[in-house]
């Protein structure tokens, strides 16, 4: 059973690895939440890459970019696979989306936000929107098998873009 972080909640700061090195000893690109303060941000936890429903989640959010963007948001996908089965998902699919790998120690950040399955291996499909300040707004668990799609991401994030607070 998930415990997942909700609304009113700091976000657990992250350092994750976005691409892959290009050569032995080399960690390729790092994304700190931290570092992304004064943007919104929309944290896409998912199963795995190469999954039809992740595949489409994913392909929905790229889309949806520009509307990321006058939010001031930006969105990040992660999951438990590596950053070489993100960098190859990426290019065969040609996302823009950053996806970070939550590889070892396996599921750690999962863990934090409440949302790794130890039963799995795997984390489960869930979304966060955190404020420019690093504070989570919305937080929504999906079923597994189920797109979520992206209305209450921007709902929330037009929220945020307009002031409104919820108790």
């Amino acid at each position: 059973m998930s415990n997942i972080l909700t609304a009113g909640t700091k976000a657990p700061d992250f350092n994750l690895q976005s691409t892959a090195g290009t050569s032995a000893g080399d960690a390729g690109e790092m994304i700190k939440l931290s570092d992304l303060r004064g943007k919104n941000v929309v944290l896409a936890f998912y199963p795995a890459d190469w999954s039809a429903v992740c595949g489409d989640q994913l392909a929905l959010y790229n889309e949806l970019i520009p509307m990321f963007d006058q939010l001031d948001a930006q969105l990040i996908g992660i999951s438990v696979d590596s950053a070489f089965c993100h960098q190859a998902f990426r290019e065969d699919r040609n996302y823009k989306i950053s996806l970070l790998a939550d590889f070892e120690p396996k599921g750690e950040v999962a863990r934090q936000y409440g949302v790794y399955r130890d039963q799995d291996g795997f984390t489960e499909r869930a979304l966060f929107v955190i404020d420019a300040e690093g504070t989570i707004r919305w937080s929504y668990l999906s079923p597994m098998d189920v797109n979520p799609g992206a209305n209450h991401i921007l709902e929330a994030l037009k929220e945020i873009k307009e002031g409104v607070q919820h108790d």
